[in-house]
């Protein structure tokens, strides 16, 4: 028999990059190339890049170096493929450069490099596509690229302006997802509440009714599904207000992962962010009293150019009226090309790093305190993997990979993405423990 012609894959970054990784691997497949977890195996090895920060730059070109010891040919794609300069300066011999969401190159080069092999008996490829999440959970993302210029942030110059899907086509992706086993649909972009108004909202039919390609209308469309749907890397625009009641009704998860990144106005407006006015305490009070279930998920940037100790304050005693559920946070790292590098009163290394601390350990007793409150509850969890001691789940309030995780002891005879009741027992800083309702 004929050597089939094997691509490896590396996939780094967030799950925006996740969900070009997939639709690259679907298309390779679909043309009849095999996909390897190793170098060896592999008759080229595509690395898809992530540039977002300094740490994340070194991670992607230290994979890059890996794969070209290890296998010798190697198809560079992703965040930092817009900085080919950089990518050759350091790894010459790679074969190609492309930037983020680019199916076309990515897949031409390998027809260079790897010709297909034209069978059609190895061409199969199931309905939702080759996913790299677990059959029970998957990303679907809804747009590329963003309209702000964030002055920490290069991600438009690397993924461009806003480009939304046709509410009609990310519809039909959904669909054939929930129908291939998928319990849990995490929607993402880079502005997810931006969504449409590149189109100016054009209406799209879908299942014989029109629908807006706006925020609002995809949440409503989602919920008709029938499976878990959460709602990622939402800006706080007045209009995110109207999804509440979906919400509150059970059509999506009670679910929202803002990223407010700062409460004093004077950081907010010299980090350019958008909707920087609104007062988002009297917000997030609103929204609790619509869905008292809503969990909020947030992530911050502490020691950015200038900020001073009584905002850094201000910044706490926000996480203390705002009461999150979910936070992460991350010291300012300069990123090349980054505007706000220019700025003026950079803060110490130390001195970043100390408040960073300070933040994890404010916010870590908030998140403690509002566990257990929940200890007592019923809920609803979805099973994520079964161990010899028992059942690793999440409920509502937890996305994979970056929230907290329920654990069910003893239960065994569970199966992965299996929705079951728990009574929630016990908690600590991040995850819960349970047992099932008899």
């Amino acid at each position: 028999m004929n050597h089939i012609p094997t691509v490896g894959f590396i996939s780094l970054g967030c799950p925006k990059a996740l969900v070009d990784s997939e639709r690259i691997l679907t298309q390779l497949r679909s043309e009849g190339y095999n996909i390897s977890p190793s170098y060896q195996d592999a008759d080229l090895v595509v690395v898809n890049t992530c540039g977002f920060i300094d740490a994340a730059v070194e991670e992607s070109l230290d994979s890059i170096g890996e794969a070209l010891a290890e296998n010798g040919k190697v198809i560079v794609t992703g965040c930092l493929g817009a900085r080919e300069a950089e990518i050759r300066a350091r790894h010459p011999n790679v074969l190609k450069v492309t930037g983020a969401h680019a199916l076309e190159e990515v897949v031409n080069s390998v027809h260079e490099h790897l010709p297909p092999r034209h069978d059609p008996f190895t061409s199969l490829v199931p309905p939702q596509g080759i996913k790299l999440t677990p059959k029970h959970y998957a990303y679907l993302k809804i747009s590329e690229g963003c309209n702000h210029r964030c002055t920490f942030c290069i991600i438009p110059s690397m993924r461009g302006d806003l480009v939304s899907r046709p509410i009609d086509e990310v519809m039909r992706e959904a669909e054939r997802l929930a129908a291939a086993g998928v319990k849990e649909l995490l929607v993402v972009s880079q502005d997810t509440s931006a969504y449409g108004l590149d189109m100016k909202y054009q209406a799209r039919d879908w299942r014989g009714r029109s629908y807006n390609t706006r925020f609002y209308d995809l949440a409503e469309a989602m919920g008709d599904l029938g499976i878990w749907v959460r709602m990622h890397y939402v800006y706080p625009y007045p209009h995110v207000d109207d999804v509440i009641p979906l919400m509150a009704a059970g059509k999506i998860l009670p679910y929202l992962d803002i990223p407010f990144q700062h409460a004093s106005s004077r950081i907010l407006k010299l980090m350019k962010r958008p909707a920087a006015s609104q007062n988002n305490l009297e917000r997030i009070q609103a929204w609790r009293t619509i869905c008292p279930d809503i969990t909020l998920r947030s992530t911050f940037i502490v020691g950015f150019p200038g900020e001073t100790e009584q905002e850094f304050e201000e910044l706490l005693d926000f996480l203390s009226e705002a009461q999150l559920d979910r936070v992460g946070c991350f010291a300012y790292s300069p990123v090349n090309g980054a505007t706000a590098n220019d700025l003026p009163n950079a803060v110490p290394e130390a001195v970043k790093q100390e408040r960073l601390a300070r933040f994890m350990a404010h916010q870590e007793e908030i998140s403690a305190q509002r566990l257990q409150q929940r200890i007592g509850r019923i809920e609803t969890v979805l099973i994520d993997e079964v161990v010899d001691e028992g059942a690793v789940a999440r409920s509502k309030a937890d996305a994979p990979e970056i929230d907290g995780l329920v654990f069910i002891d003893g239960a065994t005879h569970l199966k992965v993405g299996d929705f079951v009741q728990v009574v929630i027992e016990e908690a600590d800083e991040h995850d819960l423990w349970a047992h099932l309702v008899e």
